[in-house]
């Protein structure tokens, strides 16, 4: 199976079975200015942001302990990556400290990382290729608002390496037609 296509199936079973604590309710998220007035033209650009990485399901790699405990944890803990693996065929790949990656990047390399990155599993780079520049920038004013905090993620790890982090194994679907 070639690389995107196992990165979506990967991330699409992984999202299927995951989600936060009070998935299935009906309440609507409080942070949704975007679907109140189905317009941005209101709206900062870091509000923006917010509602998308919120709706993206960012938090649920990027943010610690959020696939555990949803919204009780900190706002200062949002977007720190972590040392939880995703292991699978590629090694072990690590969701990173976003709002230390923003500090890196100025915000065109930014949207230019977000249109041309295809890296490793199961970041769902297909998607996020496909995101309009505005929502690029969106995001990566929100996550600059939020400011630097925490520490880099563990770098990714080869096929056959043991992860000394906690991790979840992400195996190939089986029985698929050719």
């Amino acid at each position: 199976m070639n690389k995107a296509l196992w990165s979506l199936v990967s991330f699409a079973l992984f999202a299927a079975g995951c989600g936060s604590p009070e998935q299935g309710t009906t309440e609507q998220a409080s942070t949704s200015p975007l679907a109140a007035s189905g317009s941005t033209a209101s709206f900062t650009p870091e509000e923006v942001g917010e509602y998308l990485v919120t709706v993206g399901g960012c938090h649920d790699c990027h943010t610690p302990g959020f696939l555990e405990v949803g919204w009780e944890v900190p706002e200062s803990q949002y977007f720190t990556g972590g040392d939880f693996g995703w292991t699978g065929p590629w090694g072990t790949t690590y969701a990173p400290n976003l709002r230390l990656s923003v500090r890196n990047l100025t915000e065109d390399a930014w949207v230019e990382m977000l249109r041309t990155r295809n890296t490793l599993p199961p970041m769902p780079w297909m998607n996020v290729n496909r995101m309009h520049e505005d929502d690029m920038r969106a995001i990566y004013r929100y996550l600059v608002s939020l400011g630097p905090a925490g520490d880099p993620a563990p770098a990714a790890l080869q096929p056959g390496q043991e992860p000394s982090t906690p991790y979840v194994v992400l195996a190939p679907p089986q029985g698929l037609p050719e």
